[in-house]
């Protein structure tokens, strides 16, 4: 006897997607998720009446009916929906020599370009526009469409021929990085310097190592509705959070008959013959299922969830050899607002422009949501996320680990003072996260973002795997860092699991 159709390791977006999806199509789904919070990489939690996002924070195209963003699409398909607020500009970048306003309108930005390198603004529209080429012909095809087997084909040719056309051809830039797109297009270092962190705010990766489409997806998405009403702007953040995008996923999954076990750890996953037959719990529980899709990346998949004997030797050992992105250090804090006015939500501020964007704790993200949603704070407080790149090895929870927290979190509070200069006496609740807190909350391999495989340096691993039955999903299966990649994972990892006539049917 089976205990479901399928068991999904871990709900994180790609997991929930996956599994909201497979229930969708008449399957019984079993999520298993170790922490008492779903969402993975993209679950809230909260302290003293502060509700804070633990990851994602930049979000566009949930509502628009137009959207490409692959979770619109399946909450679409799950019948769920969420309330956002639109906004822009999207965020300030903060260099060295200036602070630069970030535009969702291609216009726009550019205009802002222009006020510091006129002829850097002609490249950046070069730029754009072979962009955002591919993007139009990326729109042909919605990303519910796709699946990881042959029979995409059948799905492409039957339904989009001329989409199809469209797309091969932009075939050449579709494989290639952001850096040869720039390289053909812009020469001014401010804006090669700005494109770069636009990619590395993506991916992880500069332009070089950072694949077109992704760049295309993003500029797209956030220029598609700009100019229109402003309460159509493609920024958006969700009424409650991410926490919001989390909790509509779950109620999707409940509606067509999925089950979420919360507090459920899979200590194993049991091969028989080659074959994915179940998972045990710590309980000792096993669960049975012919299929078993893992949220967990590829390093915790393979090395604590499986037996070594379980996989092909070399396989593993390749699998396990896959470049990782760094970790993070966070810093969460409840301030006082009183006297705060006109803040914006996303900043990002570059400490030193002669060191690269890469090096830890030289660039800092921040995320004031509550400026948008005044309920994830209490009355007179705002709610602050940074973080910045940080190594996961030398961390060790002994007698230093406190201090070399506080030291750590100063390059965020440096960032946070060019945002508001009295930040440190602001500060009524402070939490700092170090790349040991995230490996243990989110239960990650050294606490990552997913795989670094630079453009033109190898694949992504996808949602396959030698064993049969067993298929994985989330960051470590698709480029890109962030949610719609994560949900896209999902996408193609449930639609593999089924006949091209029962996509067709959902489409």
């Amino acid at each position: 006897m089976q205990d479901s159709d399928v068991i999904v390791i871990g709900s994180g977006i790609g997991g929930l997607c996956a599994a909201g999806l497979l229930a969708r199509y008449g399957k019984r789904v079993i999520v298993c998720e170790s922490h008492t919070i779903a969402g993975g990489a993209a679950h809230s939690f909260k302290r003293r009446g502060f509700e804070f996002d633990s990851g994602p924070s930049f979000y566009c195209g949930l509502t628009d009916a137009q959207s490409l963003n692959p979770v619109k699409q399946v909450l679409d398909v799950l019948g769920e929906s969420l309330q956002v607020i639109s906004y822009n500009p999207l965020g300030h970048y903060h260099f060295p020599e200036g602070s630069f306003p970030v535009y969702s309108d291609a216009e726009e930005y550019r205009h802002e370009v222009h006020k510091i390198t006129p002829q850097g603004a002609k490249e950046v529209q070069r730029f754009q526009e072979r962009l955002l080429g591919l993007y139009e012909a990326m729109k042909g095809v919605p990303t519910l469409a796709l699946r990881a087997d042959w029979q995409l084909l059948l799905v492409l040719l039957g339904r989009y021929l001329p989409s199809l056309g469209k797309m091969l051809f932009n075939l050449p830039i579709i494989q290639a990085s952001v850096g040869s797109v720039m390289d053909a297009t812009v020469q001014d270092p401010w804006v090669r310097r700005l494109i770069d962190l636009e990619c590395f705010l993506l991916s992880g990766l500069k332009a070089e190592g950072t694949i077109a489409p992704e760049v295309a997806f993003m500029l797209g998405e956030r220029s598609r509705t700009a100019g229109r009403s402003p309460s159509r702007v493609g920024v958006e953040y969700p009424l409650g959070g991410s926490k919001a995008i989390v909790n509509a996923l779950v109620r999707g999954l409940q509606r067509w008959g999925g089950e979420l076990r919360l507090g459920c750890h899979v200590e194993q996953i049991l091969v028989a013959s080659g074959k994915a037959v179940g998972v045990k719990l710590r309980t000792s529980e096993i669960l049975k299922a012919p299929v078993i899709i893992s949220n967990a990346t590829i390093w915790d998949t393979y090395k604590h969830l499986l037996l070594p004997e379980d996989l092909p030797t070399a396989y593993r050992q390749a699998a396990l050899d896959t470049p990782a992105v760094e970790s993070f250090m966070h810093l969460h804090l409840g301030i006082r607002a009183e006297g705060l006015k006109n803040l914006t939500g996303h900043h990002v501020v570059v400490h030193d422009s002669s060191q690269d964007i890469t090096t830890a704790g030289n660039t800092c993200m921040i995320s004031i949501p509550s400026v948008w949603d005044a309920t994830l704070a209490p009355e007179g407080y705002h709610v602050v996320h940074a973080y910045t790149l940080e190594p996961f090895t030398g961390w060790e929870r002994n007698d230093q680990y406190e201090q070399k927290k506080r030291e750590k979190a100063q390059s965020l509070y440096r960032a946070l003072e060019q945002i508001i200069p009295d930040i440190r006496q602001r500060v009524e609740l402070e939490l700092i996260g170090t790349p040991l807190t995230h490996a243990h909350y989110l239960r990650r391999y050294q606490g990552t973002y997913g795989p670094a495989i630079a453009a033109g340096k190898g694949m992504f691993p996808g949602s396959q795997t030698p064993i049969k039955g067993l298929y994985r999903v989330g960051d470590s299966t698709m480029p890109g860092i962030g949610v719609p990649a994560a949900a896209a994972s999902g996408i193609l990892c449930a639609n593999t699991l089924v006949s091209v006539s029962q996509m067709l049917e959902l489409l």
